[in-house]
């Protein structure tokens, strides 16, 4: 039926409705797209929570441990070497197995925390590390050593569900303005991991020739290891949460809101690939950390070469490489929370490293251990502080792809560069002395340093949090510049005819 005119409640062609005067104009966001290609239909609820932080210390703890496990052998290599009857070469595989498990066992895990989470990788990794210790523990005879290999495999496969993880927790329970701070933090424990697994070992384990003496002394350490181990995997079960309900920044809500499909695991390890910035990362990276991997298996070796009885020097001279080198992360990480200056604090750091290895190649045989305790400081401080500058630099120049895999890839080439450094420079030092060792070493620092000059500083995740924030004020704009007009020039609706 055809009416002549317009039916109460009917609206002619064009008519729009006005807001009442004084009603709410809530902003309306059109399609601001997401690095991933998703659309955020409206501003995210963005919090923080007090929970962060006892997440990422737990997280620092069990990393801790499996630190110590790993490097407990290579700090009193010798002692162990005489107690299982076997070379010092044999006891350093027991540090390098940590490095060769790491390499196949990367994808499935990284894909694993990608998939399934913190939570269930937190539970793996710290389970493992608990079971490994307690194998250990039944390894307390000369004729055990295959029993005490089979307990540091299980350690290394560990290390697999740890290292992955600091700048994917960073990135899921911390804001934009901390997120290097706690990066660094949860590196922090495995780095003290490692400092005091090169101060406890000659404490623990004096060096008597007496094997029923020496028997009594490692299984106290080792009870003690697996003691902590023990309460450290009972805190995961019942403290360790998957994600705070709302997203800590801006960035990690655009991920929240990401169409699943475009996280495909398997794409996103090819766009990584194709991220030319993220492939130069990943080989510096990997030169840097793999030869502070050879320098610390191999440092007690060094020291007792030139210092002769010095095996608690020799612990001292690690533990001071390693804090000195925590201090460095803590303060690096400060430092890019304030300033975002990753390529130039990066370039920097990775400079020191080899001019520090440097002088500490040239001083070690000087004759004054105290020269060492200076040099391996100011060494570690640049070196292991580079660490985690490396995983926060990735996680800026691969946003919006997960910061687990950006990190095992990292975690790779650091332990494939580590195993060829360990067992070249320890087959260099057999033949031609510490000296030449070292300089090896200095020449792919140097490498590595004019790699990372040509690495661009495209910070996609600092981008994707300003760009979210600056949106977010347009539409207050928006808001406010709707109500002023409404006040000006209210408008009501036409009256029924």
């Amino acid at each position: 039926m055809v009416s002549g005119g317009l039916e109460v409640g009917e609206k002619g062609m064009g008519y729009q409705d006005e807001p009442e005067l004084l009603q709410e104009v809530k902003p309306r966001i059109l399609d601001p797209e997401t690095p991933n290609g998703a659309v955020l239909g409206s501003d995210p609820e963005v919090r923080l929570t007090w929970r962060r932080w006892v997440i990422v210390f737990l997280f620092s703890s069990y990393s801790f441990c499996n630190a110590f496990q790993w490097i407990q052998y290579g700090s009193i290599n010798l002692i162990f070497a005489y107690f299982y009857d076997v070379t010092p070469f044999t006891i350093d595989w027991l540090s390098v197995c940590y490095m060769i498990i790491y390499i196949p066992f990367l994808f499935p895990v990284a894909w694993l925390l990608d998939k399934k989470g913190l939570r269930l990788i937190a539970l793996a990794g710290s389970a493992l590390n608990c079971l490994g210790a307690w194998v250990k523990v039944g390894s307390m005879q000369p004729h055990l050593f295959p029993v005490t290999v089979v307990g540091q495999v299980i350690c290394s496969l560990a290390q697999v569900f740890i290292l992955g993880m600091p700048s994917r927790l960073a990135s899921v329970w911390f804001g934009s303005r901390e997120v290097s701070s706690a990066c660094s933090i949860a590196v922090f424990g495995n780095q003290l991991g490692i400092a005091v697994g090169f101060l406890l070992p000659p404490v623990l384990v004096p060096n008597v020739q007496d094997k029923e003496k020496l028997a009594y002394h490692i299984r106290t350490m080792f009870l003690l290891t697996a003691s902590v181990a023990s309460a450290l995997f009972i805190l995961v079960i019942f403290v360790f949460r998957e994600k705070p309900q709302y997203p800590p920044s801006r960035a990690q809500a655009l991920i929240h809101t990401a169409e699943s499909e475009e996280n495909a695991y398997l794409r996103s390890i090819g766009r990584l690939f194709r991220n030319v910035n993220f492939v130069l990362l990943v080989a510096s990276y990997g030169l840097n950390a793999g030869c502070f991997y050879a320098l610390s298996t191999l440092l007690n070796r060094m020291v007792i070469l030139h210092y002769p009885g010095e095996d608690l020097n020799a612990g001292r001279i690690g533990l001071t490489l390693v804090v000195a080198g925590m201090v460095g992360a803590l303060i690096s990480g400060i430092w890019l929370d304030r300033t975002k200056t990753y390529k130039q604090t990066t370039l920097l750091v990775y400079i020191m490293s080899f001019v520090g290895m440097g002088v500490y190649t040239f001083t070690l045989d000087l004759g004054y251990i105290w020269v060492v305790f200076v040099t391996a400081g100011a060494l570690g401080f640049f070196m292991t502080g580079y660490l985690p500058l490396g995983f926060e630099y990735a996680a800026e120049l691969t946003y919006p792809e997960s910061e687990g895999t950006s990190s095992g890839l990292l975690n790779v080439s650091a332990q494939i560069f580590g195993i060829v450094f360990t067992i070249s420079q320890g087959r260099i030092i057999d033949h031609f002395g510490t000296r030449a060792g070292n300089l090896f070493l200095c020449a792919f620092l140097f490498v590595g340093t004019i790699i990372t000059v040509f690495i661009k500083a495209d910070l996609r995740r600092q981008n994707a949090n300003l760009d979210s924030e600056q949106t977010r004020l347009q539409g207050n704009n928006n808001q406010i510049m709707n109500y002023g007009v409404c006040a000006l020039f209210p408008s009501f609706p036409n009256p029924p005819q």
